[in-house]
């Protein structure tokens, strides 16, 4: 610190809260509305602004040792109070921005102390521009890759990331406001920056490599849900070439059927022909696949693994009461149904038992949607985190149900009771649209 007078700390730590708080902001995602955000920032802002200025008038020495360490955790916990993200990502953003503090203060001190004999004016001036560049910087750059890339960030990152972020950004503070190292020289300059340059470089890289994780997983997710959306076409189109394989059978019938119906009406026999009419349409009507349910993609695929069940001799029974027009894309009725159904038909044939059985029930609640499937399972399936677990490792499609039903602010539950194996998924369709 370069020292100065009342006005001259509250110029600095004002630019130090603006500098932090914008920071933060521009990369968030608010739990409240953006004007009583912003109001809050403000009246926070202007209260630690007020609180520091004065701490550096009354107990100057203390506030030069410690001003620059606890102003993390001060913002830091605020910033994540009003922000919806999850604990990892505000803390991030913290460190980030307190990295950004670092480094201005770097470059005002040490500039002014180097170039202008510790001149107070140069210091501010030096803070300014840079804090000014990298909040132009943020809004016009990092913002939107960002905000385009926090959703992965959120599904990746985890105590390990943010424990080796914050190492990196303690070891350029210490450097940097470590009291027994402020003194002045070349030599303190150059350790200082090469610090955070290796801090600001882990950062970067940090950042990059879960957002690129992130998206690795989504690719395979969407993978996941192409195969099965192939399967379910392969399944239709199974299913078309065995109704033309039914159609020419029922049209080689026919034949027969004009012919006997052509002698009762030549003989006159009505009795007979009567009663044959009635016979042939019993046999009609049970002859018609009757709708699952009035969902055109949810009868498609509970109506192909229903086949695919009951082709390796599982009992099926399906009880779905669920209309057209829900709020639900179709691709995300694959990635839960298709995976559910698949996981219970390789539930049954893992479990080495003779009597197999798979049950669905779906139901519209309100604004709620619960979806129940229990199936025969093996005895020694684990569980770890409420995730089922075998040999190969987690169960087919799990992450993608789970992952799906988040879109939905949903809840997923797996569990066994009395050799079978649980899975439920509850969906909320509270604002959401057709």
């Amino acid at each position: 610190m370069l020292g100065g007078s009342f006005w001259i700390a509250f110029l600095r730590n004002g630019m130090s809260v603006v500098l932090m708080m914008s920071f933060f902001l521009m990369l968030d995602r608010p739990r409240f509305s953006m004007r009583t955000t912003v109001c809050c920032y403000i009246g926070f802002g202007l209260l630690i602004l007020v609180s520091y200025s004065l701490w550096y008038l009354f107990a100057n020495t203390s506030f030069v040792k410690m001003a620059a360490f606890s102003i993390l955790p001060v913002i830091g916990i605020f910033c994540s109070l009003m922000s919806r993200e999850n604990i990892y990502l505000s803390l991030y953003k913290t460190a980030a921005a307190f990295y950004l503090f670092s480094v201005g203060t770097f470059l005002g001190v040490d500039a002014a102390r180097w170039w202008f004999d510790g001149n107070l004016w140069v210091d501010i001036l030096v803070r300014f521009l840079s804090y000014s560049v990298i909040l132009i910087f943020t809004w016009k750059k990092l913002r939107k890759e960002f905000l385009d890339g926090v959703d992965f960030l959120v599904e990746e990152m985890d105590w390990f990331s943010t424990f080796a972020l914050f190492i990196s950004i303690f070891l350029g503070a210490i450097m940097a406001y470590w009291p027994n190292l402020q003194g002045f020289s070349i030599f303190n300059m150059v350790r200082a920056f090469f610090v955070l340059a290796m801090a600001g470089f882990l950062q970067y890289t940090i950042l990059h490599l879960y957002i690129h994780l992130g998206r690795e997983h989504h690719y395979q997710t969407e993978k996941e849900l192409l195969e099965l959306n192939e399967q379910l076409l392969q399944s239709q189109i199974d299913i078309v070439g065995e109704s033309e394989k039914e159609a020419a059978r029922i049209r080689h019938d026919a034949r027969h059927h004009i012919l006997l119906i052509r002698d009762y009406v030549e003989k006159g026999n009505m009795e007979n022909l009567l009663a044959y009419l009635n016979e042939y349409g019993e046999d009609v009507e049970n002859r018609r696949a009757k709708p699952i349910c009035a969902h055109p993609a949810v009868n498609s695929i509970l109506s192909v693994y229903a086949r695919q069940a009951k082709a390796k001799r599982i009992a099926v029974n399906i009880d779905v009461e669920i209309v057209h027009n829900i709020a639900v894309r179709d691709i995300d009725w694959v990635a839960i149904l298709a995976n559910v159904f698949e996981n219970a038909i390789h539930g049954c044939g893992n479990s080495g038992k003779k009597e197999q059985e798979i049950d669905i029930y779906i139901r519209k609640k309100g604004k709620k949607i619960i979806i129940q499937c229990t199936n025969t399972c093996a005895d020694d399936i684990k569980f770890r985190k409420g995730i089922p677990k075998s040999g190969s490792g987690e169960g087919i499609g799990t992450a993608s149900i789970i992952k799906t039903a988040s879109r939905y602010s949903g809840e997923v539950d797996f569990a066994m009771e009395n050799g079978r194996f649980i899975t439920r998924v509850l969906l909320n369709l509270l604002g959401r649209s057709v």
